[in-house]
């Protein structure tokens, strides 16, 4: 009965014009949601561990409902990202990640503001769950003066505070990150550096070298490969001898986990943060999940695999799907509220990509400037012997 006068009062003052007021009062009246449930998750596979994350996960609604936002957002801004690039408003390299949203929203769940992340070039998810609005995202994919980067990075090149951006170059973030970690250390803080990679970047030499020297040092450092299954065109067992790229630290611990689901990814990396924390880092985790779209936007993504494989995996395995449906068979959100959240989130990034190709390019003479953060300005040689720009930060 309550449900049904929350209903007619919420249609009411739409036709009067109050639907904040509606949506407020109906969402006060779920007052018999559970708010908080214990669920059994999928167990890790371990290297070097007698011991790993829990197989079960605690979730409040509060937490359900914050992750299901930054999945969906994500989603959405990926997916206004595609639309835009085939209307040739955004150009050049761009790299989406609509399917492997619970691997950002999990590893931002699991650590703290305070910490440091470093990824690989499909970095958008991360640029947006380290504090960058989706505004700025779009902007920057536009190369707008708006932008995260002022318009000057764009796809691979956005960074916030502790976010040490997406690199382009293949596994190149890794010792970076590793020397984020260091100074982490050095410094006594007790945070603590994410570096992301893929698993077409796993073959990389420098990641060898990298894991040798956070191994002899205990770096904390937490190296998580995102597994999609595919490096570029080639599936991971064409393109690797050994795929269980958990392993792959040999003296450093690892864990594999399903990267699709974000109570297992945040469990996980709760479990790694505490052992670096503790000083026992470096540890290695791979997260197996899977990209809807090729590999960038150049790439179709259907000639290696086919459209099927795609939509089972949307089918059977989607990330928002499955916390979806964990929300509402546990009484912790009800479908219209769900619902009610999707539609705002549409709103956001439409008016988003509205703002972002209208917004000016930056202009020329800002093409030399924020070369350094804080120092005074610098003279920088054009393309032109003859000509000094002057670059100012």
């Amino acid at each position: 009965m309550q449900n049904m006068l929350s209903l007619l009062y919420n249609a009411l003052c739409r036709l009067t014009g109050r639907a904040a007021v509606a949506r407020v009062t109906a969402s006060r009246a779920y007052s018999d949601f559970t708010p908080q449930v214990t669920l059994d998750i999928k167990k890790c596979e371990l290297h070097l561990l007698e011991e790993g994350p829990s197989a079960k996960a605690e979730l409040t609604r509060e937490q359900g409902l914050r992750y299901y936002r930054t999945m969906q957002t994500v989603r959405r801004m990926e997916l206004k990202a595609d639309q835009l690039y085939k209307q040739k408003i955004i150009r050049g390299f761009c790299h989406l990640y609509d399917g492997q949203e619970a691997c950002a929203a999990g590893v931002e769940a699991a650590i703290n503001p305070t910490d440091h992340l470093i990824t690989a070039y499909r970095a958008h998810a991360y640029t947006y769950t380290r504090g960058v609005s989706v505004k700025q995202v779009l902007c920057e994919l536009t190369g707008r003066r708006g932008g995260v980067s002022k318009g000057k990075g764009g796809s691979m090149h956005m960074y916030a505070p502790r976010f040490y951006g997406g690199n382009g170059i293949v596994g190149a973030q890794v010792p970076l990150g590793a020397g984020i970690a260091l100074a982490c250390q050095y410094q006594g803080n007790n945070q603590l550096c994410v570096t992301l990679y893929g698993d077409g970047a796993a073959n990389q030499g420098q990641l060898f070298e990298t894991f040798n020297m956070a191994a002899l040092w205990k770096l904390p450092c937490i190296f998580i490969c995102e597994n999609n299954q595919y490096g570029m065109g080639t599936s991971a067992e064409r393109a690797s001898a050994s795929t269980d790229y958990y392993k792959r630290g040999d003296y450093i611990p690892g864990i594999r986990v399903d990267g699709m689901d974000v109570l297992c990814v945040r469990e996980a990396v709760k479990f790694a943060a505490d052992l670096c924390r503790a000083g026992k880092g470096p540890i290695v985790l791979e997260l197996q999940t899977y990209r809807y779209h090729g590999h960038s936007m150049s790439d179709p993504g259907v000639s290696y695999r086919s459209r099927e494989e795609i939509q089972e995996v949307r089918g059977k395995n989607d990330p928002i799907a499955l916390l979806k449906e964990q929300m509402l068979s546990n009484n912790m959100a009800s479908a219209e509220e769900l619902k009610e959240m999707d539609v705002a989130i549409r709103k956001e990034v439409e008016e988003a990509a509205q703002f972002a190709t209208a917004d000016p390019e930056p202009p020329l003479d800002d093409m030399c400037n924020h070369i350094f953060k804080n120092d005074p300005p610098l003279e920088v040689r054009g393309t032109n012997p003859w000509s000094v720009l002057k670059s100012v930060s």
